[in-house]
């Protein structure tokens, strides 16, 4: 039987290929037509070192000029000598059009939208064959009846019935103002993805979540695989609003908390006549030991200005988290994921 690797480019796109048993990761690659860097094929050259995010495999046989025993402990790998045992997430250092290939498109239908707050739109289309990404990934999708495309980040996880998403609802957004006032379901919509870099790793310590307003979509989906995984390390999520009635989801959150061992979160809202319990910005409500010394893998997930604050918060506070990965929005649909 054969695995399934995601690889994720530089550029952030994300290609899923089928390993069958007998190859390798560069055979497999090439065999569908996507040229990672390669050269020897014999494991002397290191030209197609790669990382290997999560899952289990076999190095094979290769010099150590081309990968050293402290890289090999890195997770780092050769494409050519590396065969999987189990489904792999592989970073390839080199762009998706250098590799000469790129995102998908996939056409479907769109299965429903409903209104959660005055602030915030959830909408969702009918699965697409033979389509899958990694949790906490995005999509660019078509704007029914317009040339114009917007990015969102699933908040399903991967192999759910539908694909859902958050939408903030801007009175002149284009996608906002489709969904609020011509969307029908069954329209034909197309997407192109999954992009990103902003996904979940393989858990190997405490994770802190932040997310700010619509940014809470990706950790749903997070939060749904690991529904479905389990998780040996304790989770807790943050999860801030400018206003009250931006607050949604919360059910969702509730069914994770009793889903997920080890797993509590806490909302806050910024504007000062809330009426909510915690006020102010997600930073003012992470506590020492949510930090876990540093020995934490923080994922952040917001607009701009979230993200920059939180950034010079942990520099002031002199904290480096083990591992962070942040993705920054804007309200229209547009997103850039960092690392």
């Amino acid at each position: 039987m054969g695995h399934n690797i995601a690889l994720n480019f530089e550029d952030g796109v994300t290609r899923f290929i089928e390993c069958r048993p007998d190859e390798t990761i560069a055979d497999a690659s090439y065999r569908v037509g996507i040229n990672i860097p390669l050269d020897c094929r014999d494991g002397v050259c290191g030209t197609c070192k790669c990382r290997v995010e999560s899952g289990e495999y076999d190095r094979g046989s290769y010099l150590e000029d081309a990968l050293t025993e402290e890289e090999a402990a890195e997770g780092l790998a050769l494409a050519c000598q590396t065969r999987p045992k189990t489904d792999l997430v592989v970073t390839i250092a080199a762009s998706s059009e250098f590799c000469r290939t790129g995102g998908q498109t996939y056409r479907t239908r769109l299965h429903s939208v409903g209104r959660l707050s005055e602030t915030t739109i959830a909408f969702s289309l009918d699965r697409a064959d033979a389509f899958t990404f990694l949790p906490g990934q995005y999509v660019s999708v078509s704007v029914p009846g317009t040339d114009q495309r917007r990015s969102y980040s699933f908040s399903s996880p991967p192999g759910a019935e539908t694909l859902r998403f958050l939408v903030r609802n801007i009175p002149p957004g284009v996608m906002s103002t489709y969904l609020r006032e011509k969307a029908v379901p069954g329209t034909p919509v197309e997407f192109n993805g999954p992009a990103g870099s902003f996904y979940l790793r393989e858990i190997k310590r405490p994770l802190l979540l932040l997310a700010g307003g619509t940014g809470l979509a990706p950790f749903l989906s997070m939060l749904g695989k690991i529904a479905e995984t389990g998780s040996a390390h304790p989770i807790h999520l943050v999860y801030g609003v400018t206003n009250d009635v931006d607050l949604v989801g919360i059910e969702r959150l509730e069914e994770f908390a009793t889903k997920i061992p080890g797993f509590t979160f806490f909302t806050c809202v910024a504007a000062a006549d809330s009426g909510h319990p915690r006020k102010g910005y997600v930073m003012a409500h992470v506590e020492p030991g949510h930090l876990n010394g540093g020995d934490v893998d923080l994922y952040l997930c917001g607009p701009p200005p979230m993200v920059d604050a939180v950034r010079a918060w942990l520099g002031e506070h002199s904290v480096t988290p083990a591992n962070f990965y942040y993705e920054k929005f804007s309200p229209s649909g547009g997103q850039v994921a960092q690392q």
